[in-house]
């Protein structure tokens, strides 16, 4: 892998609470619109949302530091293991300049077959792609 997929978020004003931080509920958005753009920019057009796409089964977020409205911020994302079924996604949100990330977002991700209503494997060009895109990944 050459980098670490990275996507700049824009906050806004009704991103945040009253206690002045980013309401955690906006977090999932944020990891939401990095795993897009991952997908967009690894596997270009391949998913077709309405045939074969990945759906959530599993979602866990670790909240390590509050973000602020004049925060700049960014998700870096990858996939972390690779099974025949699922995929397990890792994305970190980091302030700018940070080395440290301020939230941790573990997905377990299933490829789904949207008319038949079940699970597939994951189709051999996404692997193909995926595996390129990161030599270090763990096979399952």
């Amino acid at each position: 892998m050459s980098d670490i997929h990275t996507t700049a978020i824009q906050l806004r004003f009704n991103d945040v609470d009253l206690m002045g931080h980013v309401y955690n509920g906006k977090y999932q958005e944020f990891f939401d619109l990095a795993r897009l753009n991952y997908f967009e920019h690894v596997l270009g057009n391949l998913i077709s949302w309405e045939e074969t796409g990945l759906v959530i089964a599993s979602v866990k977020v670790d909240y390590i530091e509050p973000i602020y409205l004049k925060d700049e911020i960014e998700v870096r994302t990858h996939i972390s293991s690779l099974g025949e079924k699922s995929l397990e996604m890792t994305q970190q949100l980091f302030k700018a300049g940070g080395t440290e990330p301020t939230a941790l977002c573990t997905t377990v991700l299933v490829c789904y077959h949207m008319q038949h209503k079940k699970s597939e494997l994951i189709p051999n060009e996404w692997r193909t792609k995926i595996e390129t895109y990161e030599p270090g990944l763990t096979l399952n």
